[in-house]
């Protein structure tokens, strides 16, 4: 029987390049955005510094392979044209809500996306603008599709409206987190908060496309 190999180049370089992406992560969490560097980096892998510069090129390509992990978007381009097909059925209803709730239960339970969005709200930053671009560009596909054509005969700007339900999220989940205080006496750090921002999210958009 073949003896299974557990080792060599390419599996050593597929783990040195997880662990450097776990490595940025937890100096995210104990430093900020402020306390990531190459050699912050590597000390907390316990590895050699050029590992980044071998593996991801500098400092912006960790940092961009470490963003596609973790990103709560996770629409994949070659998903789009799957995902368009069946929110056509309900017009995009399911879908709108679904994303909603992703952002919220990503967004308050996982501190290093917290201080993604932070960074991105403190720094001008390349990495994050192309990250942020590429979100963009396919909510975008996915607005004209389903929901402009639903939407262009009434009198309800969907695009506006649902910009303020996805703000009010990254609000109320930074300031939970952060500030660890309640809004409007709900607590969103807790369960039961969620879950009225939940049920205050589907009621909306059951408003929207009434």
């Amino acid at each position: 029987m073949t003896r299974k190999i557990t080792d060599g180049p390419v599996r050593n370089k597929e783990r040195t390049k997880a662990k450097l992406i776990e490595a940025l992560g937890n100096t995210l969490k104990k430093s900020g955005f402020l306390g990531l560097s190459v050699s912050a980096i590597a000390n907390e892998a316990q590895v050699d510094r050029r590992l980044i510069y071998d593996y991801f090129g500098d400092l912006d390509g960790l940092v961009k392979e470490y963003l596609n992990s973790k990103d709560y978007w996770k629409i994949q381009p070659e998903h789009v044209a799957g995902i368009i097909q069946m929110a056509k059925e309900d017009a995009g209803k399911g879908l709108a809500y679904g994303v909603l709730e992703d952002q919220l239960n990503s967004l308050i339970g996982n501190e290093e996306m917290r201080r993604i969005i932070t960074w991105g709200l403190s720094d001008k930053s390349p990495v994050l603008k192309e990250v942020d671009q590429k979100r963009e560009n396919t909510g975008e596909e996915i607005l004209q599709s389903v929901f402009d054509p639903h939407f262009k005969d009434g009198s309800k700007n969907f695009r506006a409206m649902y910009a303020l339900l996805m703000g009010g999220i990254y609000y109320l989940t930074l300031h939970a987190k952060m500030q660890e205080s309640t809004f409007c006496g709900i607590d969103v750090q807790q369960p039961e908060g969620q879950d009225q921002i939940k049920q205050a999210l589907k009621r909306m958009i059951e408003m929207i496309y009434s």
